[in-house]
C-alpha cells in the first residue's frame, strides 16, 4: 500500500470516471467499489467510493456531490517517452474536454 494516494471528488461521475481512465492507460486495474446504503448520504446502491489503478498509481474517487469543482490547482502529470505517447494520451484524455497549451487539458470531469 503506498503512503499517500490522489483522492478524486466527483458530484456522482466517480465510476464512469475510473472506467475511463483505466481504458486509457494500458497498466490499470479497477479496486474495489463502496456503494451508499440506507443512510445515505447518496441514494441507496450508487458509487460511494471507487479504487483504481493506473500504471500502478493508487487513486481513489468519491461521488461527494456538487460541493467542489477540479481546478488547476491539482492537476496530474503523465510521463511519457515518445511524441506518439503524447500525442495519444492528449487525445484521449481530451475527448469531450478541453486542450490549452505545452501539453495541458482538461479531461470530460474538469480534472487537468
Amino acid at each position: 500500500m503506498q503512503k499517500i494516494t490522489p483522492f478524486l471528488w466527483f458530484d456522482n461521475q466517480a465510476e464512469e470516471a475510473m472506467n475511463f481512465y483505466v481504458s486509457i492507460f494500458k497498466n490499470s486495474k479497477r479496486g474495489r467499489v463502496s456503494r451508499y446504503g440506507e443512510a445515505g448520504p447518496g441514494p441507496k446502491g450508487t458509487v460511494m467510493v471507487a479504487a483504481f489503478q493506473l500504471e500502478g498509481q493508487e487513486i481513489m474517487a468519491l461521488n461527494g456531490g456538487p460541493h467542489f469543482k477540479f481546478t488547476e490547482a491539482i492537476s496530474l502529470v503523465v510521463s511519457c517517452e515518445t511524441q506518439d505517447e503524447v500525442d495519444g494520451f492528449w487525445e484521449k484524455l481530451s475527448e469531450g474536454g478541453a486542450k490549452s497549451q505545452c501539453g495541458w487539458l482538461k479531461d470530460k470531469y474538469g480534472l487537468s
